[in-house]
């Protein structure tokens, strides 16, 4: 592995005389432009080119670099597989939103984490003196290893905040019923609940209030609500109130019946659970209790046969 210092080190040798340039290019760029615009002021404008004055002034990153760097990153952009950054963008808006990640953050993160866990990997292939082949195979392990665990934990993340407004769904329905049925209209409800409960459903609602209030329709703003949770239970109530707001049906009895149809797929829901309970303890009963209930029971027994008939000794 030592044959891999010589590459290492005349690549970092290669980006130190690049950075070099390129600041002093940089500072030089900065003398043309002030030595320009002394001429203008004097008149001693050439007739050049326009287009070639312009590139004259600009410094080599900007010419060159800047350019490249764009073309090679919608390159990239292009061969990703199946758009990751609008991937990356539809988990953070079913996460929330939350204000410190963007889609160029977490991106950032998901290539830093594949190349600090190379170079983790790289560095342990080369102290433990490993075969080329092992090395190189530990080494796009840790990488894509590294590259998958932002994008895990912003899923995590998506799946956590559905789970919860999944669950706070039936009661809110409930309360929203028992409001509207009190007299109260259907905005008035809403804001009713968005002050009672906490959790993200409340604060989508509060988003969906603030919609409305800016101009946004009835039927937009719950169909913008479903596109930012992707809950499934939530995507039938919305489209009950859309049909609702368009054919003018009562919203009391269209809520009762929602209502009562959330409380049947969570107990639904909960029954699936308990019928999947016994599959997923099968494997943890087969290879883990199994084994120690067969010694404990027969471990005796197997040794008395020993001694008896083998004369096996203690």
């Amino acid at each position: 592995m030592s044959s891999l210092y010589l590459p290492l080190a005349l690549l970092g040798t290669f980006g130190t005389v690049v950075v070099i340039g390129l600041l002093v290019d940089r500072s030089l760029a900065e003398r043309r432009r002030a030595v320009d615009i002394l001429q203008s002021q004097v008149g001693e404008v050439s007739s050049t080119n326009l287009r070639e004055k312009d590139l004259a002034t600009r410094s080599f990153d900007e010419r060159v670099v800047g350019p490249a760097v764009t073309s090679i990153g919608e390159m990239a952009r292009r061969l990703t597989p199946m758009g990751m950054r609008d991937r990356i963008a539809r988990k953070l808006v079913l996460a929330g939103s939350p204000s410190e990640w963007d889609a160029d953050k977490v991106a950032a993160f998901k290539f830093a984490g594949a190349f600090g866990f190379g170079a983790f990997a790289l560095l342990v292939a080369v102290v433990a003196s490993f075969a080329p082949i092992v090395s190189l195979f530990a080494l796009g392990v840790m990488a894509y290893i590294g590259f998958l665990i932002p994008g895990a934990i912003l899923g995590q993340a998506a799946n956590s905040r559905q789970e919860a407004i999944r669950k706070a769904l039936p009661d809110t329905m409930d309360l929203l019923t028992i409001s509207v049925e009190a007299g109260l209209g259907f905005d008035a409800a809403l804001a009713h609940v968005r002050k009672n409960i906490v959790g993200p459903l409340a604060d989508e609602i509060g988003r969906l209030l603030q919609e409305m209030q800016l101009g946004v329709s009835r039927p937009d703003a719950f169909r913008h609500l479903g596109e930012r949770t992707d809950v499934e239970e939530l995507r039938g109530f919305i489209i009950a109130m859309v049909q609702a707001e368009m054919f003018g049906i009562g919203i009391a009895k269209v809520l009762r019946a929602q209502a009562q149809e959330l409380r049947l797929k969570r107990r639904q829901r909960a029954e699936e659970k308990s019928i999947k309970i016994a599959v997923k303890l099968l494997f943890p009963l087969i290879f883990c209790i199994l084994p120690a209930m067969f010694v404990v029971t027969i471990g005796p027994g197997i040794i008395k046969i020993g001694q008896q008939f083998f004369g096996i000794s203690k």
